[in-house]
């Protein structure tokens, strides 16, 4: 928190710095954010398109896993093209308006916790598929599936309004520059000259009931499907039952992780080099990796984008 002065000016523009000490490497940088990111885009449409084309995949699990692959569409192109202008300079694209920067971080937080339910929703649906499957249709039927799809989308949209009114209700008087590459709250309240502690505990506190609530069902999910699957006397259809899970459970263990280590703290700036990292993990590097977690551990992606790029080179002979 900056000391306010009466004679300071309010800020109306904020420029983030990105990540300092790469100028000579902008272009190798700007190459590769730009690469993670077409790949990531292009990896989530095929999520989408095969879900979407092949009758066999016209299934709850992958009703969830094309919402995943939309939000993870939005997740990274909310931070990264304007990361992009930043690193080449291209029409002040390192600056970012006040109401701008209060947006984007408005549109992340809401992005980041509707994927945190939706990862739970998913969980959810493993648990009733391996452990009560002969109830599997009634409790996770059609209209299950999308009230929970738009519960998850509500609930997300709805926790980033406290925060974000707190923050608009912080004075920001100098100096306007933001020591990230998106405006993230812990650098923004870095800047701020009035008192952060509510909205400081106000966050933890957010941060805190979404991750503990998403989790928990999570956990107690996946509880639930280990005690059962120990009671499966056969290798064999133990192996085939957690091959459903497999690639969920790794996607919940990348994106949980670094969420738990960046929000649930009470410091505003801490090592602010090694939380850029971290930043580009959960928003750029897991969105890319997601697609493929979920086409190389799950047997039915991959058959199915198998027959769908089969059909493509069968219909251009």
């Amino acid at each position: 928190m900056q000391p306010y002065a009466p004679n300071w000016t309010h800020v109306t523009e904020f420029v983030m710095v990105g990540f300092v000490g790469v100028h000579e490497a902008r272009l190798l940088f700007f190459i590769l954010f730009l690469t993670m990111y077409l790949f990531t885009l292009v990896e989530n449409l095929a999520i989408i398109l095969v879900v979407a084309l092949d009758h066999q995949l016209r299934r709850p699990m992958y009703f969830f896993l094309t919402h995943l692959s939309c939000l993870e569409i939005w997740y990274t192109s909310v931070t990264v093209p304007k990361m992009l202008a930043g690193f080449m300079g291209v029409g002040g694209g390192k600056n970012i308006s006040y109401a701008g920067c209060l947006s984007q971080l408005f549109i992340f937080t809401f992005l980041g916790a509707t994927e945190c339910f939706l990862l739970a929703a998913m969980a959810y649906d493993r648990y009733v598929a391996i452990c009560m499957p002969l109830r599997y249709g009634a409790l996770v039927s059609w209209a299950t599936c999308i009230r929970l799809a738009a519960a998850c989308w509500l609930v997300g949209l709805v926790t980033p309004i406290l925060p974000i009114y707190l923050m608009s209700q912080l004075t920001f008087c100098g100096p306007n520059v933001i020591d990230h590459f998106f405006c993230d709250a812990s650098p923004l309240l870095a800047l701020s000259c009035s008192d952060v502690t509510l909205k400081e505990t106000t966050d933890f506190l957010v941060s805190l009931a979404v991750l503990l609530a998403s989790s928990t069902v999570i956990s107690v999910s996946y509880g639930n499907i280990i005690w059962t699957l120990l009671r499966i006397r056969s290798a064999a259809e133990r192996r085939k039952a957690f091959s459903t899970c497999a690639a969920h459970l790794t996607v919940v263990s990348l994106f949980y992780g670094t969420l738990f280590f960046m929000y649930v703290r009470t410091k505003v700036a801490s090592a602010i080099n090694f939380n850029k990292v971290v930043s580009v993990f959960y928003s750029i590097v897991t969105p890319m990796l997601n697609p493929l977690i979920y086409s190389l551990r799950n047997k039915e992606v991959k058959g199915a984008l198998g027959r769908a790029f089969s059909l493509r080179s069968w219909k251009g002979q």
